[in-house]
């Protein structure tokens, strides 16, 4: 193709979701079908140097993902992105401003149960991208017995237990010599940055304790 007017990208955002930086974007009005894109960043500490994203040049998706591309998890960032088709290139599109320590948004953490003859193991999975697995990431655990959460608040309450603020790594264990019947575990990912945040609550993972016959 020659040079023909290409209209930019829309909707350009910086959005943070399940641990990571994201841009998205929707391609520009009349682009042809086989368009690509390219991203860049900059970072408020180093206005107009924009820097390059390896995985995000010439793509033909309509995001990148910026997380273990930024130089600095602290500092606000920004990113930028044109069409290209041929020769033809669009004007560059800005995003806002974001900063990955108090934008980020949690995703619930996966959990593992293994069951042994008076206690049970619990262990939490996070989808983390590689860059930020040193951060202190924690979960809270909650558990009740299954049927508990149908009667009235108070009651559900009462008969539920929290474990709170435990290390992605850590395992919790439980002594489930007085537990009988079937019981359901549920955790939400935590992170204190400015504010404290949390993911939602996983879904239920329920297993029978000290079932007899």
């Amino acid at each position: 193709p020659g040079h023909v007017q290409l209209l930019p990208p829309q909707n350009v955002t910086l959005l943070s979701k399940d641990f990571a930086m994201i841009l998205t974007w929707a391609p520009g009005e009349s682009s042809p079908p086989d368009v690509t894109y390219t991203v860049r960043y900059e970072s408020q500490d180093r206005l107009d140097k924009w820097r390059k994203v390896p995985d995000c040049r010439n793509i033909p998706r309509s995001f990148c993902n910026l997380t273990c591309a930024l130089s600095n998890l602290y500092v606000k960032v920004r990113a930028r992105v044109k069409a290209v088709w041929g020769r033809s290139q669009s004007p560059w599109v800005k995003s806002q401003f974001k900063d990955y320590y108090s934008d980020v948004e949690l995703a619930p953490p996966v959990l593992t149960l293994n069951v042994r003859d008076n206690s049970i193991h619990v262990s939490a999975s996070f989808p983390l991208p590689s860059c930020v697995e040193n951060l202190t990431w924690k979960y809270d655990l909650n558990l009740w017995e299954a049927g508990s959460e149908d009667k009235n608040h108070l009651c559900f309450v009462s008969q539920q237990k929290k474990y709170e603020g435990y290390f992605r790594k850590d395992t919790v264990i439980i002594n489930t010599t007085a537990l009988r019947g079937n019981y359901c575990f549920s955790a939400r990912a935590l992170y204190e940055s400015i504010n404290l945040k949390h993911s939602e609550f996983s879904q239920p993972v329920c297993v029978l304790l000290n079932h007899k016959g």
